[in-house]
């Protein structure tokens, strides 16, 4: 079972140029422009994807219509294994449901049903401080919830950041059924209001603007905060953008102040070392073109600097530092994800330790690799890397076939340097030949793919998003300017 801390909380307790298409970071005006004409061509000219990246987002999307909990909207953290909900998943599975309407995989009536299911649960489930029979608290959700009932799970924790993920899919329906005479769209749109506006951003902020990342019935506010760039970048800008209670204007500075700008594998940008912070916030927030005031200084965006923490990742593992079995351009992509097992081996001449859940990465001056690769990462790079991504999708299905690729699209992740272990495995089952493989499908990994590929095809999510007036709102309060947010409504 996932280890119930959030991932950032997880990783706080852990002690080829040529593609980038701005290789010098003082080239600000260069990048701006570049970045704009590549966003309106996109949006004017929808690429043709492979037969396999269409397969895999329809599989991805079955995932979530699938395994929902019909009668309130909960989605497992992971299937086929009997698990709770995560909330976070819940937020992608209200952004995969509309993308299902736009492929024609459901009709707009089903989605909706789905949608206003799952927001009269979290609305009218039981708030407070009590320790067990809630969903929440001030606002905020639990990290994982009984799938049926959906109430606190054992004994975890509070999650900001899993709230804040919820929120992102509840704001892109409340933009996306925008019907003013349908009554389940209405009812959608005032729903989404509500439980945005509950949200106590300020009860989080334990350290001069900063937001905790978690709170419990026991022991309060957690002294571990989300500081330095990571995928809690759209928590800062939902709370920056709340009406009700916003945090200080300051705040988005006050986070990015420990932000780590450094060079890996020739691509300057900040670091992160799972890809899945790169990747989250930018699910649904378009930021070619628009820019803050450290990215005004870099000369970049964030799009930018996602893009390229995508190419040295791929770059990491074409050089292999650990020579760790199956690495190569086409296959690649260290984030968080399940692992065999917690158990150190003798492989090939080497010491390896093998992990299950963890925070996997590589980043400049921390590398967390054990050999294990999840395909989220790569797949979900599509967004904003798609000329490496998409080759990687391709090229694992091919290698792996069945193993990798199933039912719902890519289990969680693959090693394929364990090929043979004395010891029993906590995760998935081992091939001979090709290496261990989970058996289960993460919520957290199959949101992303299905939402990049559609903003990589259509830019569905990111143009909805704009419409939103919290986002809006959220990142001008944080000092973002240009591109398509000077244009929208004040």
């Amino acid at each position: 079972m996932r280890k119930l801390l959030s991932l950032s909380l997880l990783l706080n307790l852990l002690t080829s140029c040529a593609l980038s298409p701005y290789p010098d970071s003082n080239q600000a005006a260069q990048s701006a422009r570049s970045v704009e004409t590549r966003g309106r061509s996109r949006a004017t000219q929808p690429p043709t994807l492979p037969p396999v990246i269409n397969d895999l987002e329809e599989r991805t999307f079955r995932w979530f219509w699938d395994t929902t909990n019909p009668k309130n909207g909960l989605v497992p953290d992971r299937w086929p294994t009997k698990s709770f909900s995560s909330v976070a998943a819940v937020g992608f599975g209200l952004t995969a449901y509309p993308i299902g309407v736009e492929r024609g995989w459901i009709t707009r009536e089903q989605a909706r049903e789905r949608v206003l299911t799952t927001l009269r649960f979290f609305w009218t489930a039981p708030q407070g401080p009590q320790e067990s029979g809630v969903i929440g608290h001030r606002g905020f959700f639990y990290h994982f919830l009984d799938m049926e009932t959906g109430h606190r799970f054992e004994k975890v924790e509070l999650s900001t950041i899993d709230t804040a993920l919820f929120l992102a899919g509840a704001l892109f329906c409340q933009s996306y059924f925008d019907d003013v005479a349908n009554s389940t769209e209405i009812e959608i749109r005032d729903l989404t209001q509500k439980i945005y506006d509950r949200v106590e951003w300020t009860s989080a902020l334990q350290r001069p603007g900063l937001v905790s990342m978690a709170w419990s019935p026991k022991d309060g506010w957690s002294s571990w905060d989300y500081t330095g760039y990571n995928e809690a970048m759209f928590l800062y800008i939902l709370a920056l953008g709340s009406k009700t209670h916003p945090i200080p204007d300051n705040a988005w500075d006050v986070f990015h102040r420990t932000d780590k700008w450094a060079t890996f594998y020739d691509q300057p940008h900040v670091n992160f070392a799972p890809l899945f912070g790169h990747q989250y916030t930018m699910v649904w927030i378009d930021f070619k073109g628009i820019r803050d005031r450290l990215m005004r200084e870099k000369g970049i965006d964030w799009f930018e600097n996602s893009r390229r923490a995508a190419i040295s990742q791929r770059a990491y593992a074409i050089d292999n530092p650990g020579e760790w079995r199956g690495y190569g351009p086409d296959v690649w992509g260290l984030t968080a994800c399940d692992g065999p097992m917690d158990k150190t081996l003798e492989i090939d001449g080497r010491t390896r330790t093998f992990y299950t859940y963890h925070a996997r990465g590589a980043a400049a001056g921390e590398i967390r690799d054990d050999g294990t690769i999840a395909p989220t990462a790569a797949a979900s790079s599509i967004g904003f890397a798609p000329e490496i991504a998409i080759p990687a999708i391709e090229e694992m299905i091919r290698v792996y076939g069945s193993d990798l690729f199933g039912q719902y699209g890519f289990v969680d992740a693959f090693n394929p340097t364990l090929t043979s272990s004395p010891f029993p495995l906590q995760h998935g089952w081992i091939h001979p030949q090709k290496g261990w493989f989970d058996k289960d499908y993460l919520g957290i990994d199959q949101g992303p793919i299905v939402a990049m590929i559609e903003n990589h095809r259509t830019g569905l999510v990111w143009n909805t998003m704009k419409k939103n007036p919290h986002i809006v709102r959220g990142l001008r309060r944080a000092g973002f300017e240009g591109g398509w947010l000077d244009s929208a409504p004040k």
